[in-house]
C-alpha cells in the first residue's frame, strides 16, 4: 500500500509596478491619473485639498498633454511599461522553473490599471500558492512608489478569506543582483557611445517626503551635505538612497566623479521637490558645451513615459537647444537576461529566508 505524496504548493511571485493607461485616449489617461494621483501616498495632502487640486487644477488640463506624450512612445503591443513588465514576468517564470527543487507561479500586477492586484492574487491563489513573494519594482524606497504598492498588496490580501502569507523583496538598490545588471547595461552604452558626461537621473519626490523620514528632524535637507553618507537620520530617505546608488555606480563603472551628475526628474506642481532638477541639469550641461551626454535612469527598472518621452524626446531636444550635442538614453533593465537572472536571485532569497509576514511589510520607511 502506498501513501500519496503530500501536496507541495508552489510559491507565488507577484511583480508590482505603478501602472499605465489602457490606451492613449484622453479619457483613459484621465482615469489612470485620477487613480494614481488620488493615492494619498502620492499626493499627501488633506483629502479635500487633494480633491480640489486634482479636479480643478490637474485633471482639466494634464490628461490631454499626457495622452499626446503617450502617443509618442506607444508600441504595437501597447504601453512600454506593460510590455516590458509582461516580458519580465515571462522571463522570470522561465528562470524560476529551471530550479528543480522548487515550484513557482509568477504574475504581473499594476497598482493602477490592468492587470490589477486583485486579479493577479486570484490567479496565484487559484494555482495553489499559499505563500506569495511580492516584488514592488522600485529599487529605492519612496512612499509614493514602493510604499504605495506594498500597502495596496497588503490591503488586498487582508480582504481575503484565506489570507496569503506575504514575503516582500525589500528595496534592492544595495543588492548585487540589481546593481550588476545596471552596471552591465551602462558599461555597454559607455563603450559604444564614449560620453563626455553621464547623467544619473532618478524620479523625484517632494522634499517633504524626505523630511518626514528623518527621526531627528534635524538632518534631512538641513545642509548641502545631508546625503553625503548614510546615517541613522537619513537611512530611510529616498534622496539619500539615490545618492548612495550614484556613488556605487560611479565606483563600479570607474567613472570620473567630475563627469557625472545626479539629478531628479518628473516633478509635479509648485511645491519644492528634491534637487537638483534633471531638466535644468540637462540644459546646464548643454550650455557648458557637453557634446555626448549619456543618461542612465537607476530608479526605473522598465522604460516608460518618464524615460522615453521626458528624457529621450524632450530632454534630448532641450539639450540640443541649449548648445549640447547628442543625448543618448541608456535603456532601462526591462527584461534583459542579466536582470532576469538577478531578479530570480532576489525572489529565491526572499522565498527561503526569514519569517513570512501575513499582511505585513518588511521594508524601509518612506523617502
Amino acid at each position: 500500500m502506498t501513501v500519496a505524496a503530500a501536496f507541495q504548493p508552489p510559491t507565488g511571485v507577484l511583480l508590482v509596478n505603478t501602472g499605465t493607461p489602457a490606451s492613449t485616449a484622453t479619457g483613459d489617461v484621465r482615469r489612470y491619473l485620477r487613480q494614481f494621483l488620488g493615492d494619498p501616498r502620492v499626493i499627501d495632502l488633506h483629502p479635500l485639498a487633494r480633491w480640489l487640486l486634482l479636479e480643478l487644477v490637474i485633471l482639466p488640463f494634464r490628461p490631454a498633454r499626457s495622452a499626446a506624450a503617450y502617443r509618442k512612445i506607444w508600441t504595437e503591443r501597447g504601453s512600454p511599461l506593460l510590455v516590458h513588465g509582461r516580458d519580465l514576468a515571462d522571463g522570470l517564470r522561465g528562470a524560476l522553473t529551471a530550479e528543480a527543487d522548487a515550484a513557482y507561479v509568477v504574475e504581473l500586477a499594476m497598482q493602477f490599471g490592468s492587470p490589477s492586484i486583485p486579479a493577479a492574487l486570484d490567479r496565484l491563489q487559484a494555482a495553489g500558492a499559499a505563500q506569495v513573494v511580492v516584488v514592488p519594482l522600485f529599487p529605492q524606497y519612496a512612499a509614493a512608489s514602493y510604499g504605495s504598492a506594498a500597502a495596496a498588496v497588503c490591503a488586498e490580501a487582508a480582504r481575503r478569506w484565506v489570507v496569503p502569507s506575504l514575503r516582500f523583496v525589500a528595496p534592492f538598490w544595495q543588492s548585487p543582483a540589481w546593481l550588476d545588471a545596471v552596471v552591465a547595461g551602462a558599461r555597454a552604452e559607455i563603450a559604444a557611445f564614449a560620453p563626455d558626461h553621464v547623467l544619473l537621473s532618478y524620479h523625484g519626490v517632494p522634499e517633504r517626503h524626505c523630511a518626514r523620514t528623518d527621526p531627528s528632524g534635524a538632518h534631512c535637507l538641513r545642509s548641502a551635505a545631508c546625503c553625503d553618507a548614510l546615517v541613522p537620520a537619513n537611512a530611510h530617505c529616498y534622496r539619500a538612497q539615490c545618492m548612495a546608488t550614484s556613488r556605487a555606480l560611479v565606483a563600479a563603472l570607474g567613472l570620473d566623479p567630475q563627469r557625472v551628475t545626479t539629478a531628479f526628474q518628473s516633478r509635479l506642481g509648485r511645491t519644492p521637490w528634491i534637487k537638483p532638477y534633471a531638466d535644468r541639469a540637462i540644459a546646464d550641461l548643454g550650455k557648458a558645451g557637453v557634446q555626448r551626454l549619456l543618461v542612465v535612469e537607476p530608479s526605473f527598472v522598465a522604460d516608460c513615459l518618464e524615460t522615453l518621452e521626458e528624457i529621450g524626446i524632450r530632454g534630448r531636444a532641450d539639450f540640443r537647444a541649449a548648445g549640447g550635442g547628442e543625448l543618448r538614453l541608456c535603456p532601462s533593465l526591462n527584461a534583459s537576461a542579466v536582470w532576469v537572472r538577478g531578479l530570480a536571485t532576489l525572489v529565491r532569497e526572499a522565498s527561503t529566508q526569514g519569517p513570512a509576514r501575513a499582511n505585513g511589510v518588511h521594508q524601509r520607511s518612506e523617502g
